[in-house]
């Protein structure tokens, strides 16, 4: 399961909790996301058992992520163009499946390296679905005021289960087994298919500007190249979580090497991440209060820093708990910290897309993070390696806290001011490429601001769906100025129409102060011609 990492306001932040639907699906929530905790500390201390090589061990987490990685980005246009109650029941039928055969395969003891690894990749290709559309779902569930209030329930009941599943795998891994342990697992996901079943969901529209998954990948990749804001936030999440994946990848060999634990304790060790987590997440709103997003993810960085650091030096295993109370309320700070910030700039029709690069990048961060740590461990060992990352985390986070997040304060609710563009006929949607260009005529001694204005609205054009991009000036008239830009179809730029935001409308309202008389700019739609075939003479 996965969900936003958002965290409850100061007041009103159990609001979202009066809406039924919105209440039974995240406490349903919660008993997966227990299950699945519950499943991954028995995959990962079963590995150990298995395995004592550090590769091994950091292989399962890397099987758990990479598919994130290779599959947010499509899963984020899936959850825009299908019905999203269907694909995500489709989804936990999926992960049933892969945990089925991890409680056979322990039960008849039949389980390898190979078959554990395989099996964690398919639950990743779960989670990897998942993602993107469990988030793009909560719109539809509370009314927009309470929205926030919803994102930061989210992240407090993922807590809930991170804090309860891996303490109760543990025990159930010690007392019963590993093919118990997957079976609770299994059980889990009844809670979260009846509450899908039950939901009703008011099927989407289909008035023929539909999305068809590649155009709708390309158009998400568009607005993911061309947002800056959101460049600033992958690289931020990047830094961080390359270097802190170290402490997630290593875990397991801490647990059992360096603290001598059993697979009760590492239980209690993940417990207590989730623990320190859910306290994190109740203190956010002081920490808000005080200190701005840069600060706060620095503070996650150094924080976590530290806690590796502890670690390397095989401290008691009272101490150890206390860290990792304080590693998981530094993380879901981090966590917090950078997908509000991506959150906050990102406009609903591209959200899935957009929250999709995100996660791949999260995601790839973590993967190809566990694999190098753990071939560095077989070569240095886990105590030097924590080392490592805890030095380049802690300098990480202070050369790129000089790269400041964006604060997210524009209006991203669709202005609908575009007038539908006139046709002679109708206009079949596939038809295209579709060349627009708007005459503006500004005054010479205005030319360098208006370009500067025109300049930001090129971010708007791209965003939202063109695919290039100019501005031209007639030699014979100077003070005739073409903006232009390409759509690749008839069907997509009437989807522009829909995309642009009140903020990007206040972008081109300043735009068109420079144009001059009493007309509006004259806007023209051009549509390719394919001409006939020329044979030679």
């Amino acid at each position: 399961m996965s969900s936003l990492s958002e965290t409850p306001a100061a007041s009103g932040g159990f609001a979202p909790l009066r809406q039924k639907t919105f209440a039974i699906l995240w406490v349903a929530t919660i008993i997966g996301n227990t299950g699945s905790f519950i499943r991954d500390v028995a995959s990962s201390w079963l590995v150990t058992d298995l395995s004592n090589a550090p590769a091994a061990v950091a292989a399962v987490q890397a099987a758990a992520t990479l598919p994130i990685f290779l599959l947010a980005i499509p899963a984020g246009v899936l959850s825009d163009i299908l019905d999203r109650r269907k694909f995500l029941l489709a989804i936990q039928l999926l992960l049933v499946a892969a945990s089925v055969c991890l409680m056979l395969l322990s039960a008849m003891e039949l389980q390898t390296i190979t078959s554990l690894i395989a099996l964690t990749f398919v639950g990743g290709i779960g989670a990897a679905l998942m993602a993107p559309t469990w988030q793009a779902i909560v719109p539809e569930l509370v009314p927009k005021q309470d929205l926030k209030g919803a994102v930061a329930l989210n992240s407090l009941g993922i807590n809930i289960s991170r804090a309860i599943g891996p303490a109760v795998g543990g025990l159930l891994l010690a007392w019963f087994g590993a093919a118990f342990t997957y079976g609770v697992d299994v059980i889990s996901y009844v809670f979260v298919i009846a509450a899908l079943i039950w939901w009703r969901r008011a099927p989407d529209a289909d008035d023929g500007l539909s999305e068809r998954f590649f155009g709708a990948f390309r158009a998400g990749l568009r607005y993911a190249r061309a947002s800056r804001e959101l460049h600033v936030v992958l690289l931020r999440a990047a830094a961080f979580f390359a270097f802190s994946s170290s402490v997630w990848a290593l875990l397991p060999l801490v647990a059992r090497n360096l603290l001598g634990g059993d697979a009760g304790f590492y239980g209690i060790l993940l417990g207590a991440v989730g623990a320190g987590a859910i306290g994190g997440a109740l203190v956010m709103p002081k920490l808000r209060a005080r200190l701005d997003a840069d600060a706060l993810l620095l503070g996650s960085a150094l924080v976590t820093a530290a806690v590796m650091a502890g670690l390397s030096f095989a401290p008691p295993r009272w101490l150890a708990i206390l860290a990792l109370l304080a590693l998981g309320a530094a993380w879901i700070t981090a966590l917090t910290t950078l997908n509000g910030a991506a959150q906050s700039i990102l406009p609903n029709w591209v959200r899935g897309r957009s929250l999709a690069v995100y996660l791949t990048v999260f995601n790839g961060a973590m993967t190809a993070g566990s694999l190098a740590w753990g071939v560095v461990a077989e070569v240095a060992g886990v105590p030097t390696t924590l080392v490592l990352g805890a030095v380049g985390l802690a300098l990480a986070g202070l050369i790129f806290h000089l790269v400041k997040l964006p604060k997210g304060e524009a209006d991203l609710i669709a202005s609908n001011h575009w007038p539908e563009p006139l046709t002679a006929a109708p206009v079949e949607h596939d038809r295209g490429p579709v060349l627009v260009t708007i005459e503006y005529r500004v005054d010479k001694n205005n030319h360098s601001d208006f370009l500067k204005a025109l300049a930001r609205l090129s971010g708007e054009r791209r965003r939202d769906g063109a695919y290039g991009w100019g501005v031209t000036e007639d030699a014979a008239d100077p003070e005739r100025i073409v903006e232009w830009f390409m759509v690749e179809s008839w069907a997509e730029h009437l989807r522009q129409h829909r995309r642009v935001s009140k903020a990007d409308a206040d972008v081109q309202q300043q735009v068109r102060r420079f144009h001059k008389g009493p007309e509006a700019p004259v806007v023209n739609h051009l549509l390719s011609i394919n001409l006939p075939h020329l044979g030679r003479n």
